[in-house]
């Protein structure tokens, strides 16, 4: 079986920054794409970013020029680094991971218990 563990949600200030992670643990797995969704109340959730394992990587049009997503392979790691925060941005992100597990030709999709991101001043 394998788990996302997201941290380094909190609050912070408008204009503020915050680094999120994600790390995907167990064994016997091959990580596809990795991306980070969020939802906020009221609202559906929705894609932040993507990174395939290649490193190509794709935004939501609201966080482009703000937002950076990154990984670590060795490490199972997905990282989004998010500069000049705005009090939209308050959500509940979560972290996605598509898992190839070893001896199955398919993927399955894991998502993170999620970690709650607050812009206010």
């Amino acid at each position: 079986q394998v788990q996302l563990v997201e941290s380094g949600g909190g609050l912070v200030q408008p204009g503020g920054s915050l680094r999120l992670s994600c790390v995907a643990s167990g064994s016997g797995f091959s990580i596809n794409a990795m991306g980070w969704y969020r939802q906020a109340p009221g609202k559906q959730r929705e894609l932040v970013a993507a990174i395939t394992s290649g490193g190509s990587t794709n935004y939501a049009d609201s966080v482009k020029g703000r937002f950076t997503i990154s990984r670590d392979n060795a490490k199972n790691t997905v990282y989004l680094q998010m500069d000049t925060l705005k009090p939209e941005d308050t959500a509940v992100y979560y972290c996605n991971a598509d898992i190839k597990h070893r001896g199955r030709w398919w993927a399955q999709d894991y998502w993170g218990q999620g970690t709650q991101v607050t812009v206010s001043s």
